[in-house]
């Protein structure tokens, strides 16, 4: 009997390939998930085990950078921390690691001091340090296997995957390889008598003809797996990794993404393809070729049933069945006259991005325009290969970028047979900028390339209309909320530490009268003075159209901020809360507003903005010597949905930069002077270079209006609205905006946050009315709807939903939260996890402090949520 315990099984027993990505193969609790794995599968199944393993998490990427570190001839500590890394996880391992890796890790320092020496790193020995990743983790893992009582084997991958020969593909046929997936019998001769139960071998390498070690390219363990299960002849392949299997859509965005049991191969293909991460597309091709099934497990939870792909897929007839979204996609757009029914343009155009080694992806035309999409991961997109192509294309078309955008795939099969159907999924593109649309020609997908700012909101909004209803069935699992539990909604996103729990019974009693608006002062106070603090910032002014609640008004009052008015009824209402205020602290930004409003913003002392030349044009009266500010528009837009962006040509806001010369000449024929400049993005923004961006733009044009001091950097500042998003990076925003001021010190920089200030600190409590059930549909229903909250149908904004009543109880059902509006839009919530809920329960609308009450109306003659401050 070998070391290790167990017999060795016969040469004819079957093969099963298990995969393992670098989380699950870096800690010793995942080791242990993969001994019992391979036990089980020898012991109950009689199967024998190849196991393939990636690098340990963030080891590829530590190689990298001891390459790079190699180059500047600083190699040592990052040598040293690959070497702690290894020895550590071998102690968990209970293993002594020194000697067992000592020979890879004295080449691996050998192959550092060579690119050190020559102060450079080829391909050919990029290739070499890279597979000490995969090297090191299964020198690890064959002998804790060992150790645990399984014979085991450790096999050179490199000895049996050998590459495709491909001069054309240059550095790439060295750093992204292919192989042959041909029955290799002499492979399952070989590895059949080693004297092992089982075998490990690595994911990700492999060597050319010539003996020299290649990489398979990122996510190549993977296409391991699949190369040696077709090789082997094997039963099944098994890719183990932190997702039990394909979803509906990606479930980091959607907890409510459901488990798809079961695809053939061509839908696994194009889910990968378009954007999944889960699963490399180049793994399939392998398997389909000789019929192997592929199953898609999760390590931390081996008894999920995961995904299983093979020629037969679920029963049932053409539909959608994933959302698949890739992001960071380059559009190029060609113009010109010349294409039309000329013999030959694509062929130059599609030879020049030949030329410069760019694949392209998918692909538009029209009698004079064709636009196509460039894959990141397909190709290495810096700014100056785009220039470079950009300049030859130029020679035979009017060449432009169209960037970031984010392709989104409905993933399925017989797609144009159910065209008809996807209507109200269309819908959620109205008004909305799509840059190309495919059709693909194997009837899998359909895919819209958009504005990658509104992609988010928009795989939320169609996987809502596509997958909201569905239960489970053969072809769709639980949702990833059921798998793997936790809190009823996870509201990971609120920086006051869930305030309306600390607060939970006054809430309830605030419940009772009603539908109602609450707000936490000192929720209020914390996000006004996280703002005070950015010392780069002169004045800040609340924009008062968010919520105009006089307790809310005046908690921002007593900290010293301005308020920002956009009507004559907003400055009118500040005034009678507040008779004696400096006007310095009043600013006016009326829009398309009647010419009494622009005078009773002069009447008021407030800072009064022009955004338009119709008022200096028709009114120069109204302005006569007048101080104003000016509203000019960057001319691109932002934020979460169209509607809240107020820039570029799409928008009403903002003087165009071509009309500053003729608003110039108004001013100036009326006597009036810019003191300020005033431009906005949008709303929802997390993203904190915005503002500095503002600001240059600001600044450039201040060279026209040389008594212009202050430059209003507008609003937008956002928040998160779902679980997992990151909030805004305060301390980068200001970072940013003193490095601007140091550079301009003449100007005041001015902000009139809004939502930021409010959204969080507001919740709308409504009391259950009635519960319906439809099929497997679960509908709860409240006493107020899209009359008090029209976020959520108007942008397909999404707000936490909690039973108040009910909070510490686990959730039980997936429920749609809907009001008793007679609108088939009357939906606050889709698909929310929610505990049993009864008629009476309370629940909780959380972060609707902002545009919640003042967007409310009297519609079906309901009347809208009340409000009250706790203070």
């Amino acid at each position: 009997m070998p070391i290790g315990g167990l017999p060795p099984l016969p040469v004819r027993a079957s093969w099963v390939v298990l995969k393992f990505g670098g989380t699950s193969v870096s800690t010793p609790e995942r080791w242990a998930t993969i001994a019992a794995l391979a036990r089980k599968r020898i012991d109950e199944e009689g199967l024998r085990p190849l196991v393939v393993c990636s690098a340990l998490s963030g080891i590829s990427n530590q190689l990298e950078a001891l390459l790079a570190a190699a180059v500047e001839g600083r190699h040592e500590e990052p040598l040293a921390a690959i070497e702690r890394r290894h020895l550590e996880l071998g102690k968990g391992l209970g293993l002594d690691a020194a000697p067992l890796l000592k020979s890879d890790l004295d080449e691996l320092s050998r192959l550092a001091l060579a690119a050190s020496l020559l102060r450079e790193a080829g391909p050919a020995l990029k290739a070499r340090v890279m597979a000490f990743g995969e090297l090191l983790s299964t020198r690890l893992g064959a002998a804790y296997l060992q150790s645990q009582g399984i014979a085991t084997a450790w096999h050179d991958a490199r000895t049996s995957l050998v590459a495709r020969e491909d001069p054309t593909l240059g550095a790439r046929a060295v750093l992204s390889a292919t192989c042959d997936f041909e029955r290799d019998e002499a492979l399952i001769a070989r590895l059949g008598d080693l004297p092992a139960a089982a075998v490990i071998t690595q994911g990700f390498i492999a060597r050319n003809r010539d003996g020299q070690t290649v990489l398979l390219g990122r996510g190549g363990s993977d296409t391991s797996a699949a190369y040696f299960a077709a090789r082997l002849g094997a039963a099944r392949c098994e890719i183990w990794t932190d997702v039990p299997g394909l979803f509906t859509a990606n479930p980091a965005l959607l907890p409510s993404a459901r488990l798809l049991r079961a695809l053939d191969y061509d839908e696994a293909q194009e889910i990968a393809s378009m954007g999944a991460k889960v699963l490399h597309p180049r793994s399939i091709p392998p398997l389909r070729r000789h019929g192997i099934p592929l199953h898609v497990l999760c390590t931390d939870r081996p008894e999920a049933p995961g995904t299983v792909i093979s020629a037969v897929g679920a029963p049932g007839g053409p539909q959608v069945k994933a959302i698949s979204s890739r992001r960071g996609i380059t559009l190029i757009s060609m113009d010109t006259v010349g294409m039309w029914q000329e013999v030959g343009f694509l062929a130059q155009a599609f030879n020049l991005f030949a030329q410069h080694g760019i694949s392209i992806d998918s692909v538009s035309t029209s009698e004079t325009n064709v636009t196509v999409s460039l894959d990141p991961s397909a190709n290495v997109l810096d700014e100056a290969a785009l220039t470079h192509l950009l300049a030859d294309l130029s020679a035979v078309c009017e060449p432009r970028v169209i960037a970031p955008t984010a392709s989104l795939s409905l993933v399925g099969r017989g797609i144009r047979a159910i065209l008809h159907e996807l209507g109200p999924v269309l819908e959620a593109f109205e008004e909305l900028k799509v840059h190309l649309m495919t059709q693909s020609a194997s009837d899998l997908n359909l895919t819209f390339l958009v504005d990658e700012e509104q992609s988010e909101r928009l795989i939320r909004q169609l996987h809502g209309l596509l997958f909201g209803q569905k239960g489970e069935s053969a072809l769709f699992g639980p949702t990833w909320s059921e798998l793997f539990g936790g809190p009823v909604e996870e509201i990971t996103i609120s920086p006051h530490e869930w305030w309306h729990r600390r607060r939970r019974e006054l809430l309830e009693i605030a419940a009772e009268r009603g539908p109602v608006y609450v707000y936490d002062a000192p929720c209020l106070r914390e996000a006004a003075e996280s703002l005070q603090r950015l010392d780069a910032v002169d004045r800040l002014f609340y924009s008062l159209k968010a919520n105009s609640h006089p307790g809310v008004l005046r908690v921002f009052h007593d900290l010293g901020l301005g308020l920002e008015c956009v009507s004559a009824a907003e400055l009118d209402h500040v005034l009678s809360l507040f008779p004696g205020i400096d006007p310095a602290r009043l600013l006016f930004t009326p829009n398309f507003a009647p010419r009494e409003e622009y005078e009773r913003g002069f009447a008021a002392g407030a800072r009064v903005t022009v955004d338009n030349v119709h008022p200096l044009k028709y009114w120069p009266e109204v302005f006569r010597g007048r101080e104003v500010f000016l509203r000019l528009d960057p001319g691109r837009g932002r934020g979460h949905h169209p509607h809240v962006r107020t820039a570029g040509a799409q928008s009403k806001f903002g003087l165009a930069p071509e009309q500053m010369e003729e608003a110039r000449g108004l001013l100036a024929a009326c006597g009036a002077r810019v003191v300020g400049l005033h431009a906005h993005a949008g709303s929802g923004i997390r993203t904190p270079e915005a503002w500095s961006e503002v600001a240059l733009f600001l600044a450039e044009a201040a060279e026209r209006f040389p008594d212009a001091r202050v430059l209003d950097l507008g609003g937008g500042l956002g928040v998160p609205e779902r679980p997992g998003q990151s909030p805004l990076d305060l301390d980068a925003l200001g970072e940013q905006l003193r490095r601007f001021k140091t550079a301009n010190p003449r100007f005041e920089l001015w902000l009139e946050p809004g939502r930021f200030l409010v959204a969080q600190a507001g919740a709308l409590l409504a009391r259950v009315t009635q519960i319906k059930r439809k099929g497997e549909v679960t509908w709860v229903g409240l006493e107020t709807g899209m009359n008090s909250l029209i976020r959520p149908p108007l942008y397909g904004a999404y707000h936490p939903i909690l039973n108040l009543t009910r909070l510490d109880q686990p959730a039980a059902w997936i429920a749609h939260v809907v009001g008793p509006i007679c609108e088939t839009g009357d939906i606050l919530g889709r698909s929310r996890r929610l505990p049993v809920t009864e008629e009476g329960d309370v629940l909780l609308i959380a972060n609707a402090g902002a545009y919640g009450r003042v967007m409310s109306s009297h519609y079906n003659l309901r009347e809208p949520a009340g409000e009250a401050l706790l203070s």
